[in-house]
């Protein structure tokens, strides 16, 4: 079985259409398409886009013979293969909306997947549920008691009566609903206008990544993650590019394949969240690289969570006899809410670091720079995540919701055609988030730099000790730098102690057997957080596994936060105690 190809028989287009159904009857046109391989980097299914447009409107036919409303709601277990693309595209043609549910079990297992599926499914008010066959018992126990007009795998799905005429979605309709990355216990549902959408992949395709004939896709990403389904599934095909896709379980358990699939197939353009490229460098820095030819990975794309340099450079130094090029980084910033991107650094120019003071901007939020020269005291390095792409207003706004001069940190507001409607149901917090004219307040800290966006963290996240500002990717570094520790094992935050002070948590995912070496690692890394941050730090070694996880396979602090207080609960916690250590580990979990 060949895959599509790379060059493509008609013109590059940018995503210069008004829906996604006019952007996919464009592709059809052409040779290319999705591409999907297994847990060995086999081959296993191709799906040109030809082919795709062809089955998306059978599948079309028969959701039609559903006699929905127009905009009902049809939930897709969001797995990596044909089938979702086939449903998602399907809702396009019939004006129906598709919502990508996850495709992957966290802590708590079976029920607990099927207990986020039940809610998903009811707060979307979904009229459809589908899923591939593996899926079926899981969502089936998820929708029990709930009225759907169907619930099964697209095969399932009733025969038309005749060849019913399709009318997709216009411009003004929604495209999708997408949730965001944290909405597990309490959900969100993003609303993304078809105008929307294609607002955002033109400018991605455009002035991001900036397509060029030869390019080719290759993606671990999950499509129920905004930089999966936008950046990864909808941008290329709206720009007629074909995708080499792998799962993300299997990337998890080997990563190395992301690494030969770029490099079998000559792939060009490829985004991960930091930790992608942190679990490739933790697996590969004792192996030899040179087998690899990532020569032609043009765009490496970088963003969904806080970057930290450390990490890339370390990617860039194990992969560099690889022919990879630490050029084709390329930080970007965006949101769900936003479609995805908001802006993007410059192609071909590397990232640039920040270097500030860090005390100062602990103590007032003003992010001085600072040379090697001037550097005496602690540093902290932010990566620029870029201009903000054409058709966006960004704001910097302090606590009264004043606009704040260039190097003045605070939270970020934006406004432009690619933002959401809105949350599903969800008048009050849509009301919270966006305003009357359109300024989103995204939760998140930045400040601007030359015209570029600094983002620092995420204002609910903020740690703040005796009127110090303490970032949590701070502590965090701090920990996975010891080498007992892994990438993406720690997690940092703050509880609001009984003494009336707030304190800072430090809880650890511990690998360590031997109990003197466990006290050890705890000793140490509350030494060096009073060292490096001047604050008094709970430490916490915990079991493998013991850190939740959101949908996108992102930490969640706050899911650790209530973790730990379920085991220590507030009023067991002596207020003079500043380390908890727990050697007793059981083996059988680590």
């Amino acid at each position: 079985m060949d895959s599509t190809p790379t060059e493509n028989n008609i013109p590059l287009r940018g995503a210069d259409f008004k829906t996604l159904a006019a952007a996919l009857d464009y592709a059809a046109e052409g040779d290319t398409g999705y591409n999907f391989y297994d847990g060995r980097g086999r081959l296993k299914s191709v799906l040109p886009y030809a082919g795709l447009r062809a089955e998306v409107q059978e599948i079309a036919g028969r959701l039609s013979a559903l006699k929905l409303e127009r905009g009902s709601r049809v939930a897709l277990i969001a797995n990596t293969g044909p089938d979702f693309m086939q449903a998602f595209f399907a809702c396009q043609y019939v004006g129906l909306v598709p919502v990508p549910l996850p495709a992957t079990m966290f802590l708590g297992g079976r029920q607990a997947f099927e207990e986020q599926l039940r809610r998903l499914v009811r707060d979307c008010r979904a009229a459809v549920a589908l899923a591939p066959t593996d899926y079926l018992p899981f969502l089936h126990q998820a929708v029990d008691g709930c009225e759907l007009a169907f619930v099964g795998e697209i095969a399932g799905l009733p025969e038309p009566r005749g060849k019913a005429p399709l009318n997709p979605s216009g411009v003004d309709e929604v495209a999708y609903l997408q949730y965001t990355s944290g909405s597990t216990r309490y959900p969100r549902g993003v609303i993304i206008t078809q105008k929307a959408v294609m607002h955002n992949l033109a400018a991605i395709v455009r002035h991001g990544v900036k397509i060029r004939k030869g390019d080719r896709c290759c993606s671990w990403l999950p499509y129920y993650h905004d930089m999966g389904l936008v950046g990864m599934v909808l941008a290329p095909m709206a720009s007629q590019l074909s995708v080499d896709y792998l799962d993300t379980r299997d990337f998890a358990m080997r990563p190395r394949l992301w690494l030969e699939l770029l490099s079998r197939n000559r792939g060009t353009i490829s985004f991960s969240p930091p930790f992608g490229y942190e679990l490739c460098a933790h697996r590969l820095r004792d192996q030899p690289c040179d087998s690899y030819d990532l020569a032609s990975w043009r765009v490496a794309g970088v963003g969904a969570e806080i970057i930290r340099p450390e990490a890339l450079s370390r990617f860039a130094e194990i992969m560099e006899k690889s022919g990879f090029d630490r050029h084709a980084f390329l930080p970007c910033y965006g949101m769900a809410e936003c479609s995805l991107a908001v802006s993007f650094a410059e192609l071909d120019q590397s990232y640039a670091v920040d270097a500030v003071d860090a005390e100062n901007f602990s103590r007032g939020r003003i992010a001085r720079s600072v040379s090697d020269l001037e550097a005496a005291g602690r540093v902290r390095e932010f990566v620029v995540c870029g201009r903000p792409l054409p058709g966006f207003e960004l704001e910097i706004r302090d606590e009264a919701g004043r606009p704040l001069p260039e190097r003045h940190c605070g939270t970020l507001f934006v406004r432009g055609d690619s933002v959401m409607s809105g949350y599903l149901g969800k008048e009050q917090e849509t009301r919270d988030v966006l305003s009357a004219d359109g300024w989103l307040n995204t939760g998140d800290l930045a400040y601007m730099l030359d015209g570029s966006l600094v983002i620092t963290g995420r204002e609910k996240d903020l740690i703040i000790i005796n009127g110090r500002n303490i970032w949590p990717q701070d502590i965090e570094f701090i920990a996975e730098q010891q080498s007992e520790v892994r990438p993406g094992d720690s997690s940092a935050f703050s509880i609001a102690a009984t003494d009336g002070w707030e304190k800072a948590v430090l809880v650890v995912q511990c690998r360590e057997l031997d109990q003197t070496a466990r006290a050890d690692l705890a000793l140490r890394l509350h030494a060096r957080v009073r060292e490096e941050l001047g604050i008094e730090c709970l430490v916490e070694l915990v079991p493998r596994n013991t850190l939740p996880r959101t949908t996108s396979g992102k930490l969640s602090r706050s899911g650790a936060r209530n973790g730990f207080l379920k085991r220590h609960p507030l009023e067991k916690l002596a207020v003079s105690e500043t380390l908890y250590s727990f050697p007793d580990i059981d083996e059988q979990a680590v």
